[in-house]
């Protein structure tokens, strides 16, 4: 009995040995004689065009010299260039691996950006959908631009919310070209859309505002024109104040609830559910 015992262990321990060498064998080709013949590279959420492409990160290896074409697999760093890419202000993960076969696959998700911030004091940068900061190398032609009165905590709460709001949505995002901060950090809107500004007002409650002026628009501006009003003011609850297209210019930082001062000849006031 003993013999058969250690009989069997020592076959065990062979098999064991074997799965360890072809598992290592599988995982790890035979480098010293294998050189890159493919790089395959992967970018996902590929949201808004120009700002992360395969040819950008060649360029960005390339200029690291660590571009694993051509070069033998036991010298191409995988976790270096998962670093190198981290770098770049664009990538939020990055991940490399090699294959038996000589192909390095080189896999990216990019940051969104949602907004441009061009502020009064010169300032001019991307902010992304988790409020971070990204430099302004590049200029992506149909995203919302920020203007106004614009501090960088400002970009990066109060904006970042309304922006992903607007960006979510696809009417809005389709609709929205220009969000005006002001002064007081009230909020105006440009839209693609009728030759009118939108006041907001406070930057609360945006999403129930904006879901007034889209009724506004589906049914009021459908039939009245959207050219008839140059000033649409949504700062009140349950009510829509437009300024008829030619009047005075209206101050929305000092304007007082419609209750206290009724519109105009030429204001119309609508009261919306």
């Amino acid at each position: 009995m003993n013999w058969k015992k250690a009989a069997l262990i020592t076959v065990n321990a062979l098999i064991s040995v074997y799965l360890l060498l072809a598992v290592t064998a599988f995982n790890e080709p035979d480098e010293k004689a294998t050189v890159c013949s493919e790089v395959k590279i992967n970018i996902t959420d590929n949201i808004m065009d120009g700002f992360l492409n395969a040819n950008e990160i060649k360029r960005i290896l390339e200029n690291e010299k660590v571009y694993p074409l051509e070069r033998p697999m036991k010298a191409i760093n995988t976790r270096e260039i998962e670093e190198i890419l981290k770098r770049s202000p664009f990538v939020d993960h990055a991940q490399c691996y090699k294959t038996q076969s000589g192909r390095v696959c080189i896999s990216l998700t990019q940051r969104m950006p949602i907004v441009r911030v061009k502020s009064d004091n010169g300032d001019d940068y991307y902010v992304d959908n988790r409020g971070g900061i990204m430099p302004n190398t590049k200029y992506v032609s149909d995203i919302i631009i920020a203007t106004g009165s614009i501090s960088r905590n400002y970009a990066k709460g109060t904006l970042m919310r309304v922006s992903n709001h607007i960006v979510h949505n696809k009417f809005w995002q389709n609709q929205i070209v220009q969000i005006n901060v002001l002064s007081d950090g009230s909020l105006e809107i440009v839209p693609r859309v009728g030759e009118h500004i939108a006041y907001l007002g406070r930057p609360t409650n945006v999403r129930k505002k904006l879901n007034r002026l889209e009724k506004f628009y589906k049914y009021g501006l459908s039939q009245a024109g959207w050219n008839k009003y140059s000033y649409i003011n949504l700062e009140f609850d349950n009510q829509i104040i437009c300024k008829k297209r030619g009047a005075p210019a209206p101050l929305p930082e000092s304007k007082k609830p419609a209750s206290e001062e009724p519109p105009s000849n030429n204001e119309e006031s609508r009261t919306l559910n």
